[in-house]
């Protein structure tokens, strides 16, 4: 059974932040010193980090759930939270990152790359660093926000400058084994290799990898066979080879259709068109091969392309091959762009970004506010203190929020969702509410928050409004 494992799916989910402390300093003859709690540590982050040892996503095949650590709580005496410690997962070189669909997060090239999979929660600040002038002694603190959590999929594309294609038991493996140093299994059945095989040659002063795509057969583009779940690791390759059995036992094929079935398997996974192919007449060392290639050499070239023929077997071959393929490596190594030196660009804010939005849910009956700094708050808040809740209403007035209310048309009574449709906080909004420290009553109270009505009260509420000045209005008689 094989342990190569190239497509994955991972379940990643960061560290929460420690909530934060609210404490107040008590000593001898000073009962109350002051807030003095602690901030709550940084939740861990969860990175993928290329690793040139690794060569299968086999770890996370049998392990799909990966979770890096919390941040600790804040304490009093100003003692902030431990951080909670980023969790490393190491994958090879060639990995792509895609969302649940299919959308691409990251291209992970080159040793060292580096992806935050899942970012860490903040940590929630304490009292003590919530207190003001005007709030000299705050009873609340900040809770630590959620890790970020989702799912994501790493596929392996394997990173060679050269891909061997071709039927099963055509010689790919083979070639591998006696142009590089690799030692891939070889036997006289069809599908021998069931996994990707690498080798590095060199020739000349140029040193390539090469790689053989195994199990291609008709249909192999619709899933038959092993090709298209091998197919995306010739995506990276510069070079395609074309390895044309000429010693087939089988009577229904030859060198010529073998590659004709081939090319179409390739064009109809797309993406392969600009790549630069050569045709191997593989197993010349036969004498029947070497009748057939002789035969179908002049064939293939009319159709423009290089031909070799090679014997694996009697290592013939093999020089000129490597060098006309370390040609082509170095040709198409010097046509791609030079990487430029990494640019700052610097945007600048639009003048009339807020950094949230007020929009109309008629189907809830609310005004949504999306935004990062608002959302952010809301998760931040423990709803269970008044306090803080006075706190948030604060926060959300100095940023803008009732203005934009007003704005949009939103009236006493009508309802204001913070966040997503299936996690939001819902409140009853009241346009003449002052913020400030000076509205709260006993520690940890603000006579300023109400239960939130349901959407269908709202609607009675306001009808009721309506009629009743319309009543008014009605009976008005000013003679």
């Amino acid at each position: 059974m094989t342990t190569f494992v190239d497509r994955v799916e991972l379940h990643v989910a960061a560290g929460n932040g420690g909530h934060g402390c609210a404490s107040v300093h008590r000593e001898k003859f000073k009962p109350l010193g002051g807030p003095d709690g602690g901030n709550g540590g940084r939740g861990g982050d969860v990175t993928l980090v290329v690793d040139q040892s690794v060569t299968t996503l086999l770890e996370y095949h049998h392990s799909p759930h990966r979770k890096a650590t919390n941040g600790q709580p804040g304490a009093g005496d100003n003692r902030s939270g431990k951080e909670g410690q980023d969790l490393v997962l190491t994958v090879p070189d060639g990995t792509v990152v895609l969302d649940k669909q299919g959308n691409v997060l990251a291209d992970l090239v080159g040793e060292g790359t580096t992806f935050v999979a899942g970012q860490g929660g903040r940590g929630g600040l304490g009292n003590a660093a919530l207190a003001s002038a005007r709030r000299k002694a705050p009873g609340f603190a900040l809770l630590g926000e959620p890790g970020e959590s989702r799912d994501i999929v790493l596929e392996l594309k394997t990173v060679a400058d050269v891909a061997l294609v071709g039927y099963p038991s055509a010689g790919k493996s083979s070639l591998i084994s006696v142009l590089s140093a690799a030692k891939p299994k070889i036997a006289d059945y069809p599908f021998t290799t069931l996994v990707p095989n690498l080798g590095v040659v060199t020739a000349g002063s140029t040193v390539y990898t090469i790689a053989d795509v195994p199990g291609l057969i008709p249909g192999a583009s619709q899933g038959r066979g092993l090709g298209l779940e091998f197919l995306r690791h010739v995506e990276r390759c510069s070079v395609l080879v074309h390895v044309l059995d000429t010693a087939t036992l089988e009577s229904d094929r030859d060198p010529v259709s073998d590659l004709d079935i081939i090319e179409e398997e390739l064009r109809q996974y797309g993406g392969l068109e600009d790549r630069p192919r050569i045709v191997v007449l593989n197993k010349i060392d036969i004498p029947d091969g070497q009748d057939l290639a002789d035969m179908i050499r002049p064939d293939l070239e009319a159709r423009g392309y290089q031909v070799y023929e090679a014997s694996a077997v009697a290592r013939t071959g093999l020089k000129e091959l490597s060098f006309a393929l370390a040609g082509i490596v170095a040709e198409a190594r010097a046509a791609k762009p030079k990487e430029e030196a990494t640019r700052i660009v610097i945007t600048p804010k639009a003048v009339d970004d807020a950094g949230f939005t007020v929009t109309y849910d008629e189907a809830e009956d609310v005004y949504r506010v999306r935004g990062d700094k608002p959302e952010r708050w809301v998760r931040q808040t423990d709803f269970n203190n008044d306090e803080a809740v006075g706190y948030l209403a604060d926060r959300l007035n100095r940023l803008g929020v009732e203005d934009r209310l007003m704005k949009a048309g939103a009236r006493a009574g009508d309802g204001v969702a913070i966040g997503t449709e299936d996690n939001a906080v819902v409140f009853d909004w009241e346009p003449t509410m002052m913020a400030g420290a000076e509205m709260l009553g006993r520690r940890g109270e603000d006579h300023r928050l109400e239960a939130p009505r349901p959407a269908a009260q709202r609607r009675r509420d306001r009808d009721a409004q309506r009629d009743d000045a319309q009543r008014e209005y009605d009976e008005f008689d000013p003679f």
